[in-house]
């Protein structure tokens, strides 16, 4: 559906845009979206293992794609964090679940915000990645309000084979994504 959708138009419309506007040589030059990753860090993890475990089920039904959990590097007295303990989720989406949540979080998730006016345009990493912060977990569809524990926020970060930032922009721009004016 939607899948399908995105990857015809990246076919059709997004890449013959990007080889005209940057004058690419070869088709193997235009840039591709490889991967989005969707992490969420819980620091209230140190004190209640179950945390974890809700955090990877909200995670898995938000992306259709199982979360794993992931563990501190090292040990931090101040914080009571010991190396190996379960601190947050994440998720690799690649393929056909990629292209479906993008299609889902620039069409339905990021208009329900409250007050929004676009995602900024300068969370480029200056190798052509894009990283994006949300606040709650709640403007997506697949959450019921009754059955989270706490509001969290995620980062979704978008890693394309673009070389520049301006291209992996315009990269995004024809996929919807809707940055700020």
């Amino acid at each position: 559906m939607a899948t399908a959708r995105l990857k015809t138009t990246y076919k059709e419309e997004i890449a013959p845009a990007l080889m005209k506007k940057f004058e690419y040589k070869s088709p193997m030059q235009i840039p591709k979206l490889e991967k989005v990753v969707v992490n969420v860090g819980c620091g209230d993890a140190k004190d209640n293992a179950k945390v974890v475990d809700n955090v990877i089920e909200e995670l898995t039904q938000i992306t259709g794609q199982r979360a794993v959990p992931t563990t501190a590097k090292k040990s931090v007295a101040n914080f009571k964090l010991r190396a190996g303990m379960k601190i947050g989720a994440k998720v690799t989406l690649r393929g056909d679940i990629m292209y479906e949540f993008i299609d889902k979080l620039f069409n339905f998730a990021l208009p329900r915000v409250r007050d929004f006016k676009g995602i900024n345009p300068n969370a480029f990493d200056g190798r052509g990645n894009y990283a994006l912060g949300l606040k709650e977990q709640l403007i997506f569809p697949e959450i019921e309000y009754d059955k989270i524990d706490k509001i969290r926020g995620m980062d979704i970060v978008f890693v394309t084979t673009a070389q520049t930032d301006e291209e992996a922009k315009e990269l995004l721009t024809l996929m919807g994504a809707p940055f700020e004016k």
